[in-house]
Parts: structure tokens; C-alpha cells; sequence
């Protein structure tokens, strides 16, 4: 990438530490990078767009796919890529409308902060892109390599109008141990019970294969089965009528942008889910709070990815909560917090 400046600031222990924090403007946009040294791993975050990662470098191969030639091309025209958060909707509500505590929140178009799908329905919430993300903290001893960047949200009237619960979300990205933890803490600061349906929608890539040699692990055992809208009917299916072996199934052929439940966890209550070349492999693993994983792998071209969501609830959960169709809907009550992590690991590279 092109430096928009020679100015940068480093945030690090002394040269021979193991970890760095550097912040530097690239392109004109504020790049924060973040740098574990053994085993030559560097993660890059823009802030200012989505406070989404779009590097994860692991001996120079990016382990995100970033379909743009500089992180300014991408604040231009920003597309999904990278590890962008959707909230305060995750995936898609089924009406122009939600329903928390009973009441109905209709959403109103006219504001222009809506994104819809294909079949005209609203979709990933309100925060894809924003620019509201402040940096309050970036640092590294000799444990990681981290920064913490808060969001408040009843500072824009109009997400406020669309969704009138008041939260701050803090999101931190951690390096440690040659493992990039994404953290996400929300508080609620209102009155009201908040409903919480947030995800991640993070986009893999490995190299040494192409798209149809990789194999993928999902760990979960049911998967929620959808209308042609793509929004859960609330019936749900063993994976294995899907993949006959989820822990190991070739990708060759195979679409998918399907909700997974039950996820199999191990005695830590993790889950993990993985992709991987001849070699090169990036696992994924949930925390116990992210109960759902939604993957999305399409066929087609200049669609050499995979997604691993990890996701609070499933598609539509606030509307199917309301319906009595879906009984784990996440809440947060009045000044209450919520906090969950997943990781992202390599091998291979």
C-alpha cells in the first residue's frame, strides 16, 4: 500500500520485544497494525471504516480476503470483505420491522441507513462501515498486541430512530500467541431490556490451494433450515443430511450460506471451525456465547472465500423470538454486559 504520509507512531516495547503497535495513515486513512514478531504475523485495522481488520498477514499471506489494491480504494467504495461486525441486526430480519419486549419497531427507509438483500429485506444492521469508532486504547507489552476502539451508539439520531435501545460497543482485536482474538463488549446504558443479535461475517482465504481442493470442518450438529428468503423456518435437520462428514467435507461443488446450531464444543466450550489447502489451514473457534455459526461459501467467480460467522442468535431472531419459534434469544438488561470472543488461527503458512 501507498503511505498518504511518512508520519507514524509506534506503539511498542523496545526493539527487541516480541510484540508491536504501530498507527499510521495509509492512503489517508488511519491504519492501526498490529505485529508478533515470531512467526512473522501482522493484523491491519481501519478504524474509521467499520473498525474492520483487513490484514491478517501470516508470513505475508493475508488470511482475510481484501478484494481491494489499497485500503483507500476501499474507504472509497467499501464492500464486505475483511471481519466486518453486523449489528444491531446480525444477518436478516424477515419484515421492514422488530419486535422486542413485546413491541413492535417498525424501521423507516427514509433515513437511508438500511441495507436490503435481494429479496428486499433489511440486512446486517446499521454499523457495517461506520466511521463513528473511536481508539481508546493501543498498546503491547510482552504478552500481545492489542487496541480497543469504543462505538456509542446513541450518538447518531438515526441509528437511535431505528433501533431506540442506547448501547456502547467496545471491540477489541488482541495478538497473542500467534492467535488474533476479536472480543466485543456491550453495555447496556438504556432503560429497557436490550435484544442482542450481533455476528461477525469474517472472510477467509488460503493460497495454496484453489477453491475447489480446500476442505472445511464445521463443528456443529444441526443445522436451522431455511425458506427461499433465507430466513429460518424454525425446523431444523442433523448436519449429516447435509455433509455426511461435517468434520472433514470437500468443498468441491459444494454452495453454502446455511445456519448452523448445537455446535460442538470442547471442554473449554469452544467451538471450531476450519478451512484448509494442501497445507495452509486458519481455524476459527467460538466462545460459549456464540451459540450459532452461519458459513457462506458461494460458487462463482472471483469467490475464492469462505465465511465462518459467529453469530449471538439466528437469522431473524428477534422476530422469531416474538413468534415463540426461537427460545434463545440473547438479552441484555439495564446496565447490564455482555461479552464473548472468537479466535482466528493459522497453520501451514
Amino acid at each position: 500500500m501507498r503511505l498518504a504520509a511518512p508520519l507514524a507512531v509506534l506503539i511498542a516495547m523496545p526493539a527487541a520485544a516480541q510484540y508491536a503497535v504501530e498507527r499510521r495513515p495509509v492512503d489517508g486513512v488511519e491504519v492501526i497494525r498490529l505485529e508478533q514478531r515470531r512467526g512473522e504475523i501482522s493484523v491491519s485495522i481501519a478504524p474509521a471504516v467499520g473498525n474492520i481488520a483487513f490484514e491478517m498477514k501470516v508470513n505475508g499471506k493475508n488470511l482475510f480476503w481484501f478484494p481491494f489494491a489499497s485500503v483507500g480504494e476501499f474507504r472509497a467504495k467499501p464492500a464486505l470483505c475483511g471481519n466486518p461486525l453486523l449489528a444491531p441486526w446480525a444477518n436478516r430480519l424477515d419484515e421492514n420491522a422488530f419486535y422486542a419486549n413485546g413491541k413492535k419497531y417498525a424501521l423507516n427507509p427514509g433515513l437511508g441507513n438500511i441495507r436490503l438483500d435481494g429479496f428486499k429485506q433489511p440486512i446486517h444492521g446499521l454499523l457495517l462501515f461506520a466511521s463513528d469508532w473511536e481508539v481508546v486504547e493501543a498498546r503491547a507489552d510482552d504478552r500481545g498486541a492489542w487496541v480497543t476502539s469504543r462505538l456509542d451508539f446513541t450518538r447518531r439520531p438515526d441509528w437511535m430512530a431505528q433501533f431506540p435501545f442506547a448501547h456502547t460497543i467496545e471491540m477489541t482485536y488482541r495478538l497473542r500467541q500467534g492467535a488474533l482474538e476479536v472480543a466485543t463488549r456491550v453495555t447496556n446504558t438504556g432503560a429497557e431490556t436490550m435484544p442482542l443479535s450481533l455476528g461477525y461475517h469474517p472472510y477467509f482465504q488460503v493460497h495454496d490451494a484453489p477453491r475447489d481442493q480446500w476442505r472445511v470442518g464445521l463443528a456443529a450438529a444441526s443445522e436451522w433450515l431455511l425458506n427461499k428468503q433465507l430466513t429460518p423456518t424454525g425446523q431444523t435437520r442433523p448436519v449429516r443430511e447435509l455433509l455426511p462428514n461435517p468434520e472433514a467435507a470437500p468443498l468441491e461443488g459444494l454452495a453454502l450460506d446455511n445456519v448452523f446450531g448445537d455446535l460442538v464444543r470442547d471442554k473449554d466450550g469452544r467451538a471450531t471451525f476450519w478451512v484448509q489447502g494442501k497445507t495452509q489451514k486458519i481455524e476459527v473457534i467460538y466462545g460459549p456465547k456464540y451459540p450459532v455459526a452461519v458459513v457462506y461459501a458461494p460458487i462463482g467467480q472471483n469467490r475464492n472465500f469462505i465465511c465462518f460467522e459467529p453469530m449471538t442468535g439466528i437469522t431473524n431472531a428477534f422476530n422469531l423470538a416474538h413468534r415463540g419459534v426461537y427460545q434463545a434469544l440473547q438479552t441484555i438488561p439495564p446496565g447490564g454486559v455482555w461479552q464473548e470472543s472468537f479466535w482466528i488461527r493459522a497453520s501451514g503458512f
